[in-house]
């Protein structure tokens, strides 16, 4: 159960300043020192945009990430650039991601990179707001590699290869006192209407078990946010009833920018774990109301009870602008507030 009824939470990324864009693609101009000081700054300005707006859970905001599992390619070895069919024109896609060809044998042999974020984010946040993590998972994180056909076949064979990477660094983020963390895997919510629904329960099941129990874990199911646009078929009933098996505290699901479509089947999702409704809509311009907050957990409190209940935008805020994302996380703050209230829960 979560530790307040009607908590809000955030997935994980945040807009970057626009200056940590400009410096980002100018980084030759800097030293080290003055990129640690950038790093820090960036996190700072994430910090508090999240504590002003309210949120209980707050991250770092992946303010150290150029894209949101591609930077982790920068801490495995055996891969090289490859961006021969990626389209360089035209309306943004996913195709336009880069693509990276599997060369030798995968390995990680100084993490992933994640603990150092949380770390960094324990040292610069204020005391109150729970600190979350938060990591792709395998299979997500397999997305955009090419296998060789020789040690990898295919994509599952690249996912359990990096299976014990994603497991090391969960263990390593929970040992540096980390005490909440989401795997986030859109890729299986994007492809479970195609693929072995059971083998993609296992797969992350697997991943985390050496932290069941130990710290408060949760999963970002979502359908694709490039460029604020969606990849997968945007549909909760293939998940189903497998993905209810999932060893998790907590499920993140996107709601808002499918004008919650399917919302009676939150009521399955509940009765195995707590919900994080996705009620501000990171893919829209439009900056949601306190009324408008409150109408949609109220539609929300039919299907999950309050004490199981958790707010969040849809997904990540990275693909939105800063000062829509300040406004849509005050108001989605204001409007849980508001309900509490209502319900005599503060």
């Amino acid at each position: 159960m979560q530790p307040i009824p009607l908590r809000t939470t955030v997935i994980g990324s945040y807009p970057f300043p626009g200056w940590l864009e400009f410096a980002s693609q100018n980084l030759e101009q800097f030293g080290p020192a003055d990129i640690e000081e950038m790093i820090d700054d960036a996190v700072v300005a994430a910090i508090h945009d999240q504590v002003t707006a309210g949120l209980d859970v707050i991250t770092d905001g992946e303010q150290t990430r150029l894209d949101f599992n591609l930077s982790f390619y920068g801490f495995i070895k055996g891969l090289r650039p490859n961006h021969a069919e990626t389209r360089k024109f035209g309306p943004p896609a996913h195709d336009q991601r880069g693509k990276h060809s599997i060369v030798e044998l995968l390995t990680a042999p100084n993490g992933l990179g994640a603990v150092a974020e949380y770390t960094r984010l324990a040292r610069l946040a204020p005391a109150g707001p729970t600190l979350k993590a938060s990591i792709p998972g395998p299979y997500t994180l397999s997305g955009r590699m090419i296998p060789d056909g020789k040690l990898y076949q295919d994509r599952f064979d690249v996912t359990e290869a990096l299976l014990p990477f994603v497991s090391r660094e969960l263990e390593a983020l929970v040992a540096a006192g980390c005490t909440e963390i989401t795997v986030d895997e859109p890729s299986m919510s994007c492809y479970a209407y195609k693929e072995d629904t059971r083998r993609f329960v296992e797969l992350f099941n697997r991943t985390i078990a050496p932290v069941v129990g130990k710290c408060r874990l949760s999963t970002h199911l979502c359908f694709g946010n490039f460029k604020g646009r969606p990849v997968g078929y945007r549909k909760l009933h293939p998940m189903l009833p497998d993905f209810l098996d999932l060893k998790v505290d907590e499920v993140h699901i996107e709601m808002a920018n499918r004008e919650f479509d399917e919302i009676e089947r939150l009521a399955d999702f509940a009765e195995a774990m707590d919900v994080a409704v996705g009620i501000i809509d990171v893919k829209n311009y439009y900056v949601e109301t306190v009324a408008d907050v409150a109408e949609r957990i109220h539609r929300c409190l039919r299907y999950v009870p309050a004490h199981k209940l958790a707010v969040a935008p849809d997904c990540g805020l990275s693909q939105t602008a800063r000062w829509a994302s300040r406004r849509k996380l005050a108001s989605m703050c204001a409007g849980a507030r508001q309900v509490r209230q209502e319900l005599g829960l503060e």
